[in-house]
């Protein structure tokens, strides 16, 4: 009897949930293991590796405000997982990081799924992307680049099926995604032009029809959205509102970098060899040395069968790339990491003509020989793409770091009742704000940070603009030490002697610095 249409779908439904599963299995393997390491509690103020997220536990708990560039998408969905029953606030927020860094392992499946249509091969690549130690870093902690690899990766999926199906509501909900990602980190702008070549390429009347146009700027503009939350919640005075963005001069400040702008292209020509080898250096720890081959073949084949995608995935990848070494940023490893997801779509694509020919060459030697040469290849790029893992596992492992707490308990039981204390992008704002303890003291940040803006947010529980908190906490003096003669009035000073809250200017001064315990000091004036 012949098919009938509904026999067809059946079918259809049948073989995409087959081709779903793997990448299913891959998410929920990879939110084992960032489960299984994830940080327990809150974290410390601790270069290079956790710049932020102490500031980013307590501004997703208290949906406050973060420095630039505002992270507003960020905050308001990582916000909701601060309402589970489990764990405390700080917790929570790691959680998010794990639970993005998993959707997005089954979003680089997917995408890479589309563009090589081989299972195995779409595996290895959301494998060997899910366990690099950059990115695993990552879903560990309180961070933005696990949703930013989520947000991307599912921009380019979405991007791959309106070609595979031709039908305009995937090219408009890849509009209203890529204005989405644009207010989770400001770098997945690079994916404009890549889906401007992309669509060209593939169907350019697209461009031309005004009505399809006019549909995707609105829903672009709607993805933008987010940033709304900004000045919207800084009116509402939240706990912290960092550079309180309820102006247009602060907004503009805040969602176009503000003082990290200064760290863009830092580094010259003459300079690019040597940034490009510490970028291998960073490439060659999350990926396998089989894996870079079978990917750089994958991107040849792209450019060769497939200029679409080439494009698609190279534009960003230049762009991510030259960004990224010309950024002189403690972290910029980090900045890697979407270079990394091209990388993995890359093998997936290879990894899949790999496949193929493989099968084309065994197949003339027929029966079992065929069989499993193919099977062994695909075992062989499986075992490729999990080879970080022991390292990436021991090297990421949070699940028994307790520092945060340690300092939190620290400071709650051993500082002074109404002392001050001197601490720099610290947990400290954790201590008041989300647990909402030792509301008796004073906390004063002098140290790095802009003096050229109208506004930050330096002082608890001072509520003013920069200008008069310099002339009143003497935060103008980025040695802390004209914040400790006036606190000093007031009575106790301490010191959470973290990176740039360092404790030899005030020895240099004349001041007796006593340890309290681990990094908390008591200063005493001359």
């Amino acid at each position: 009897m012949p098919a009938t249409s509904e026999d067809s779908f059946v079918k259809r439904a049948r073989k995409r949930s087959r081709e779903a599963y793997p990448g299913l299995a891959a998410g929920a393997f990879a939110l084992g293991l960032y489960a299984a390491t994830l940080a327990p509690t809150t974290l410390p103020y601790d270069l290079p590796e956790l710049p932020d997220a102490a500031m980013l536990q307590m501004q997703a708990c208290v949906l406050g405000i973060t420095h630039p560039t505002g992270y507003p998408s960020y905050l308001v969905l990582t916000h909701l997982f601060t309402y589970l029953p489990f764990g405390d606030c700080a917790y929570a927020v790691n959680l998010a990081s794990a639970v993005y860094a998993a959707l997005a392992v089954v979003a680089v499946y997917w995408a890479g799924l589309l563009l090589a249509r081989s299972v195995i091969a779409a595996l290895v690549g959301a494998l060997a992307f899910g366990v690099g130690t950059t990115f695993w870093s990552q879903a560990v902690i309180a961070e933005v680049y696990t949703l930013n690899a989520l947000l991307v990766a599912l921009s380019l999926g979405v991007l791959l099926l309106w070609r595979e199906q031709r039908r305009d509501r995937y090219l408009l909900l890849a509009a209203l995604l890529l204005g989405l990602c644009l207010t989770n980190h400001m770098t997945s702008g690079a994916l404009l032009p890549a889906a401007f070549l992309f669509v060209a390429a593939v169907e350019r009347r697209k461009l031309l029809e005004w009505r399809l146009i006019l549909k995707g700027a609105g829903l672009f503009v709607l993805g933008l959205l987010p940033y709304a939350y900004l000045p919207l919640r800084a009116s509402m005075e939240p706990p912290m509102s960092a550079n309180k963005p309820d102006t247009p001069e602060r907004f503009w400040y805040v969602v176009s970098g503000g003082n990290l702008r200064g760290t863009f292209f830092a580094f010259g020509p003459g300079e690019m060899p040597g940034r490009m080898r510490m970028y291998l250096e960073h490439l060659f720890e999350n990926f396998h040395w089989v894996l870079v081959e079978v990917g750089l073949l994958g991107f040849l084949a792209l450019l060769v069968w497939d200029r679409a995608a080439a494009l698609l995935l190279g534009v960003p990848y230049a762009i991510w790339l030259v960004h990224a070494l010309g950024n002189n940023i403690v972290d910029v490893e980090l900045y890697f990491i979407p270079t990394y997801l091209v990388l993995a779509l890359c093998v997936s694509r290879g990894g899949a003509l790999l496949l193929s020919e493989a099968q084309v060459l065994l197949g003339r030697l027929g029966g079992a020989p065929a069989g499993f040469g193919a099977a062994a290849l695909s075992g062989l790029l499986l075992l490729a793409s999990l080879a970080s893992l022991p390292r990436a596992y021991a090297a990421n492992d949070m699940s028994g770091y307790y520092r945060g707490r340690e300092i939190l308990e620290t400071v709650a039981c051993r500082v002074e009742p109404g002392s001050t204390v001197l601490h720099h992008r610290s947990n400290l704002w954790y201590l008041v704000l989300v647990e909402e303890r030792r509301r008796d003291l004073t906390l004063v940040d002098p140290f790095r940070h802009n003096r050229e803006v109208s506004y930050a947010d330096l002082v608890w529980p001072a509520e003013m603009d920069l200008r008069t908190t310099d002339r009143v906490y003497g935060t103008d003096d980025p040695s802390g030490l004209k914040s400790a003669r006036i606190a000093v009035r007031r009575g106790p000073v301490y010191l959470l002697a973290q990176e740039e809250a360092d404790p030899r200017p005030f020895r240099e001064a004349g001041w007796r610095v006593v340890r309290v315990e681990g990094p908390l000091y008591r200063l005493l004036p001359p």
